[in-house]
């Protein structure tokens, strides 16, 4: 069973947000909002936002903007993870992955079940690692960006989470990558 310890303190991580969308701007993107306020109201830094068009590349470009920025722990992606034509964030997110974290998307469609039913088939919502960097790709709706959050990302997102959080393996995200340049690879 989850708990939170008390005596560990929170540590604050950097986290970028970027809306996939060709119609959104910044005066009406609600998913958006609901992220950026979430993340704030948990004790976390907004390290960055941006709306990136449907498009594969462009999307790319802007979240590994934010990959190879120091400050950027976390990037949560809203938009972009139905079936239509326009919907391509899981095509442009998932080459980034070092590691996949097929639980993710396990964790939030259990979740998002108890609260729309079998709707929330209708997401391929996914995540994976990009150097030392979470990648969480959400749905657009703001019902499903507070599911991914409440849910599961602001509790994995806590140091004192137990029995144990992503936080806590952030410093070693990177292990295999320094490991194949000493290697030569």
């Amino acid at each position: 069973m989850s708990r939170l310890d008390d005596t560990r303190p929170f540590i604050p991580l950097g986290v970028a947000i970027v809306t996939v969308s060709d119609t959104r701007t910044p005066a009406d993107d609600r998913s958006g909002d609901t992220l950026a306020a979430r993340v704030e109201e948990a004790g976390h830094r907004l390290a960055g936002r941006r709306i990136a068009p449907d498009d594969r590349e462009a999307l790319r470009a802007a979240v590994c903007a934010f990959v190879a920025d120091p400050a950027v722990d976390v990037v949560l992606t809203t938009g972009g993870t139905g079936f239509t034509g326009r919907d391509v964030t899981p095509e442009a997110l998932e080459p980034l992955f070092e590691k996949r974290m097929d639980g993710f998307s396990h964790l939030f469609h259990a979740y998002s079940a108890g609260k729309i039913g079998t709707s929330t088939l209708q997401s391929r919502a996914t995540a994976g690692v990009a150097g030392k960097t979470f990648i969480f790709a959400l749905p657009g709706s703001t019902g499903a960006c507070k599911d991914a959050w409440d849910g599961v990302l602001k509790a994995q997102l806590d140091y004192r989470h137990m029995p144990c959080n992503f936080v806590e393996i952030l410093p070693r995200l990177d292990e295999h990558l320094k490991r194949g340049k000493l290697r030569g690879a």
